[in-house]
């Protein structure tokens, strides 16, 4: 029954918990063998004291000498195993994990069960006749009944007893249920009439109870047994609602007395008659599991299983059953967001201290927890077969598992113990490798899993936190040949995902999807991408005139001036596809023409009849007496070309007609080349006003 000597339990796998668990000793296994005879043992004393309270409560005066000793004896049991609970290892309320230290369980059961257990064996027949029968204490006789407790448990272990028929337990359960209602009404409704003042003891029930010739005016006489009978003759015609007809309430306390007792009858009638229509028409949440736990037995009788694989799968199933009110039981039916609050509030703390996810961000690991189920696996189990395929990736929340290396001849190689917030599988699983290891279940533990293509999804959708996980990998596992395969394929990840947001970004932006835009960044893309002619996604945005785009990606601090691989800017593509508003707003940002070659490009515009766009690049900055590499201005060229416009523009925003070429050729000498008589006096009247200015 000590936990240190224990050997020979009825569980398998708390044998191997015990044996892999190194603790402090004289810890009593709940499971443990002996200790089970000795709870069955006590089961019967909770039984006889459950009945026997009210019996000693009501009928005092008339209660046996005899069962005095059989008292005495039964306070002594309950005080042993009010010792034993001291050291009896328990589950903690959260997590399921069990708690072997000595200090938890002691403090556990002292916080909660102690002090009520111990009125429980306190000889209060004995207090209160050397306190001069002072009634108040007996009231204390009470508070044995909450060892009901354990015999409720009792037919809740039952239930799940596929061995027993179910139906059957529930009917005897119900039944005891309403006996005891009436014994013990029955027992107090006696109390009521024999502690009046004997003078008044003609004005109880029994006291004025006349049956044909039989009276019991002198109750108190009478055989303990008739007593009792009448009592819960009476009680029984009460609950039946059949009375009151020979029998009934005499006094005023009788009658409050009554009046509770009717009310709660209500109540209970309503939960037996709910109960036994539920017997009827099944679905109840015990019978589901005895079904499904009787389909798995007559499978594994078909399939010739093993004992051992038997018992690791009924416990399995039963672990799961208790575990029922997990996230993954009623989740499904809740709205997303009350979902999504509710996987923060269950695991984010857990996947926030996990290695891997260490400095990533909020959003990314609010990711994860919504993709997250969880799982509780019991001491002995193998969550990992090693060389088996891995489809998800897990963490251990709370418990103890370990790594072994199964050799070839099923020998076994202990590699490293697990702890919570650890990470495993994740190398297997995201590396499509066969999983290295074994991985089993040292102490009762529970599993958080996500599916390797949701992490993989989120993996390509957070680029930023994809290295940081990277950064993680790499932390002291620089000759880790795992490591450096999860390296590669986090790496894979990460660049397979960048070309897909660059792709997306510059779309975005060319289409003008400001939303779709605005997500790509976030998950990570770069604003300053370039595709293969250099072209930033701000050249994009301001070619085609999306002044929110531009507007956001100033925002970001995007590089205002960087140019394309002909020289470009943003401001340049803008000012030339004629949207004023987002050029404006790069000059507000500080954005500048930048042309490397000015006048080769204002020449080209000036040949080409572009007035509008030589007007906007005048507008916004561009000189117009730049020169090309001949020395000829885009004034040379329009005079050449005999474009009167080009020339009347360039003259008005201050273009010079006495600059020479190369050749010492000026506009006008060109003008006249050209024979457009229009321009010539354009150009003579441009030269006589430059030479009266100078």
């Amino acid at each position: 029954m000590v936990r240190n000597n224990f050997h020979d339990s009825t569980n398998s796998n708390e044998t191997l918990d015990i044996t892999n668990k190194r603790c402090t000793p004289i810890v009593i296994l709940p499971n443990d063998r002996w200790y089970g005879l000795w709870m069955n043992f006590v089961l019967v004393w909770r039984v006889y004291s459950t009945f026997i309270t009210p019996l000693e409560f009501g009928f005092f005066r008339g209660l046996p000498d005899e069962l005095t000793l059989i008292d005495y004896v039964s306070v002594l049991i309950f005080l042993m195993d009010l010792l034993l609970n001291f050291f009896v290892a328990y589950k903690a309320p959260h997590g399921n994990k069990m708690v072997y230290d000595r200090g938890s369980i002691a403090f556990h059961y002292a916080s909660r069960d102690f002090i009520i257990d111990l009125l429980g064996c306190i000889p209060w027949d004995t207090i209160y006749k050397s306190t001069g029968r002072r009634e108040l204490v007996r009231y204390f006789l009470w508070t044995r009944l909450y060892r009901v407790r354990k015999i409720n448990h009792f037919f809740k272990k039952i239930e799940k007893d596929i061995r027993i028929n179910y139906l059957y337990v529930r009917i005897v359960k119900l039944v005891i249920v309403q006996l005891y209602s009436v014994h013990t009404a029955a027992c107090i409704f006696f109390y009521l009439a024999t502690t009046m003042p004997p003078e008044l003891e003609g004005y109880t029930w029994i006291g004025a109870l006349k049956l044909g010739d039989y009276s019991y005016m002198n109750f108190r006489e009478m055989d303990f047994s008739k007593l009792y009978i009448t009592s819960l003759y009476f009680m029984s015609i009460t609950m039946a609602t059949i009375g009151y007809g020979d029998i009934h309430a005499v006094s005023t306390r009788e009658m409050v007395f009554l009046i509770i007792y009717v009310s709660f009858n209500m109540i209970l009638g309503a939960y037996l008659i709910g109960n036994m229509t539920a017997l009827i028409v099944k679905g109840s949440k015990t019978e589901r599991f005895r079904d499904e736990m009787n389909s798995i037995t007559q499978y594994m009788d078909r399939t010739n299983l093993s004992n051992e694989i038997r018992n690791r799968i009924k416990s399995h199933l039963r672990l799961q059953y208790e575990c029922s009110r997990t996230r993954s039981g009623f989740i499904d039916g809740i709205p997303e967001a009350v979902k999504a609050k509710l996987s923060h509030s269950l695991y984010f703390e857990i996947v926030q201290n996990v290695p891997l996810f260490r400095g990533c961000s909020d959003n990314f690991l609010n990711q994860i927890v919504m993709k997250l189920t969880e799982e509780f696996f019991l001491p002995g189990e193998v969550i990992i077969e090693q060389g088996t395929t891995v489809d998800h990736i897990y963490i251990l929340s709370h418990g103890s598992l370990e790594e072994l290396l199964i050799g070839e001849n099923r020998s076994t190689e202990f590699i490293s113990e697990l702890t919570p917030s650890d990470l495993f599988g994740e190398v297997a699983a995201l590396c499509n490798i066969p999983q290295p290891y074994t991985v089993r279940v040292t102490k009762l533990c529970r599993i958080l899993q996500i599916e390797k293509e949701n992490l993989s999804n989120i993996l390509q959708l957070y680029v930023k936190d994809s290295y940081q996980i990277l950064r993680n990998v790499l932390e002291g596992n620089e000759n880790d040949l795992e490591k450096k395969q999860l390296v590669s394929e986090i790496s894979f990840l990460i660049t397979k995902r960048e070309a897909e947001l660059s792709m997306g970004v510059r779309s975005a932006a060319y289409n003008g999807d400001f939303y779709h835009l605005k997500g790509f960044i976030d998950a990570g893309a770069d604003p300053n991408i370039k595709d293969y002619d250099g072209r930033s996604t701000l050249h994009i945005a301001a070619s085609r005139g999306h002044e929110d785009i531009v507007k956001f990606l100033l925002q970001k601090n995007v590089e205002v001036n960087c140019l394309d691989k002909v020289g470009n800017s943003p401001l340049l593509e803008a000012v030339r596809a004629g949207h004023e508003e987002v050029a404006n707003l790069l000059l507000e940002s500080g954005a500048v023409m930048n042309l490397e070659d000015a006048g080769t490009y204002l020449c080209k515009v000036a040949a080409d009849n572009k007035v509008d766009v030589l007007q906007r690049l005048l507008k916004y900055g561009v000189d117009p007496n730049c020169q090309n590499y001949d020395l000829r201005t885009p004034l040379h060229v329009a005079s050449a070309s005999g474009l009167h416009l080009i020339a009347g523009v360039l003259i008005e925003l201050g273009a010079d007609v006495l600059i020479k070429d190369r050749w010492g050729n000026t506009a006008l000498d060109e003008g006249r080349r050209s024979g457009n008589k229009q321009l010539i006096e354009i150009l003579e009247y441009a030269r006589e006003k430059a030479q009266l200015d100078f």
